[in-house]
């Protein structure tokens, strides 16, 4: 399993050209620190807000 994008722990780094290292903040994943356990207790989902971001009619004055 691959680390869940959706989660408030996920965390990526692009560390060179072409490599992308995923990973939980927690550190909750044992020995694959890039894969989520599927019943991860610390799971969280991520906010997403529109705080600072333009729309169609431009950005926030």
């Amino acid at each position: 399993m691959s680390a869940r994008t959706e989660c408030r722990h996920y965390a990526s780094r692009t560390i060179a050209p072409q490599e992308i290292v995923q990973r939980c903040r927690l550190d909750v994943a044992g020995s694959v620190p890039f894969a989520c356990p599927a019943d991860c207790v610390f799971f969280e989902p991520r906010s997403i807000s529109d705080a600072g971001w333009g729309g169609p009619s431009g950005p926030p004055a």
